[in-house]
């Protein structure tokens, strides 16, 4: 049974005329362009220890079958805001799982893009934990509420942000959460 126990957080942004190339140059900006990378569902794993983006790089090889959880929005129309964010919510008790989100919008900025992404996070560690809030009420006093109740220990968000190339290029964005052994 595999489940990793490190994490790291990178995002990037590539801009060429061909679609694929865009993506290539992203995972280039992000310093992951050397894997084999297979996406996974938004599970923050049990006793996950988050490194830093240098010590994680050190870690991949070349070709290296890597698992992550990304998010991802392309453009070629000429400066269309676009983003792509992770959110993460850990709780408090390092014997239960959290959660990651992804959110790729579409005229968003990257704050708003982020803040949404960590409260998407945030409300579904929330409801495992059975943290009763109101749905509707905004994400600061969410935010307050949660880690208020003393069982989400924090929440965050990686968010990358671009403007479409102006002359028509792709635009590519990810943000990307990669799992280690």
């Amino acid at each position: 049974m595999y489940v990793p126990s490190k994490i790291f957080f990178t995002k990037g942004v590539g801009r060429h005329k061909e679609y694929l190339t865009s993506f290539e140059l992203a995972l280039r900006s992000a310093g992951i362009e050397i894997c084999n990378l297979v996406t996974v569902s938004s599970i923050f794993p049990v006793n996950c220890k988050r490194i830093s983006k240098e010590d994680g790089l050190k870690e991949l090889k070349p070709g290296q079958i890597t698992f992550c959880v990304m998010a991802r929005n392309s453009t070629n129309e000429p400066n269309r805001l676009i983003a792509s964010s992770i959110g993460v919510a850990i709780p408090a008790d390092n014997n239960q799982y959290g959660y990651l989100s992804e959110h790729h919008p579409f005229g968003e900025t990257e704050k708003v893009a982020g803040e949404y992404a960590e409260d998407l996070a945030a409300t579904m560690l929330a409801t495992t934990l059975g943290i009763e809030f109101n749905s509707d009420t905004d994400w600061n006093e969410r935010e307050n509420i949660y880690k208020m109740s003393g069982k989400i220990v924090r929440s965050f968000n990686i968010t990358q942000s671009a403007e479409g190339d102006k002359n028509g290029l792709w635009t590519t964005v990810i943000s990307v959460g990669v799992l280690l052994p």
